[in-house]
């Protein structure tokens, strides 16, 4: 049986994809709305008008970018909540799971904080709003559940505690840098070990 080969990407696919790399880079430091065309060129190295050759608007790079990271970030997250886990196992390999996002979607997890509030009235952008309905339902059903089966504590204001566990790890975007001295794994670990179980010494 002959053995199938993966397709090969493309020289042009590849540059698509340093673009949207660079675009994404300039997004997150200089904020979407103060970015031009030309402004994402000159960091490519190129003409603005060689830019238009890729892609039609830096709108259309925006989407792509925004599109890429949600896409794999819920290809994660379904594999997750679909593998018959425990809440309290639900909810750690939801946190690592996140960090190991940032690493690979820093720059996007970047934008989609800044800008989400701003894009998500507009048409192209209605996928935000969906994506942040089926994050919060996730989290708040997975907190639940666990308060439910005596895993975690009665009193817990659930909606309180899905807030600070989102906000605590998705800020993480604004310092975190990929290759540095701990892996996504072994921040989610240090976070999970201070949301679970806290940081005072125990008696």
């Amino acid at each position: 049986m002959p053995i199938k080969k993966k397709p090969q990407v493309t020289a042009a696919a590849a540059r698509r994809g340093e673009l949207l790399n660079t675009a994404a880079e300039v997004f997150a430091e200089q904020g979407y709305n103060a970015t031009t065309v030309r402004k994402i060129a000159d960091h490519a190295g190129m003409l603005a008008g060689s830019l238009y050759y890729h892609f039609d608007s830096k709108e259309s790079m925006l989407e792509e970018i925004l599109r890429t990271f949600l896409d794999e970030l819920w290809g994660g997250y379904d594999a997750v909540l679909g593998a018959g886990l425990s809440p309290r196992e639900t909810l750690e390999a939801l946190v690592t799971e996140s960090f190991r996002e940032i690493d690979r979607h820093r720059a996007a997890v970047a934008i989609y904080q800044k800008e989400s509030k701003q894009l998500v009235g507009q048409e192209r952008f209605a996928f935000l709003a969906e994506s942040q309905g089926k994050f919060e339902k996730a989290w708040l059903s997975t907190l639940e559940r666990g308060v439910a089966a005596r895993i975690f504590r009665a009193d817990l204001d659930v909606r309180l505690t899905y807030r600070f566990v989102r906000d605590t790890v998705w800020v993480a975007a604004s310092w975190y840098r990929p290759g540095g001295q701990h892996s996504p794994e072994e921040i989610a670990r240090q976070y999970l070990s201070m949301v679970l179980d806290g940081i005072a010494v125990r008696e």
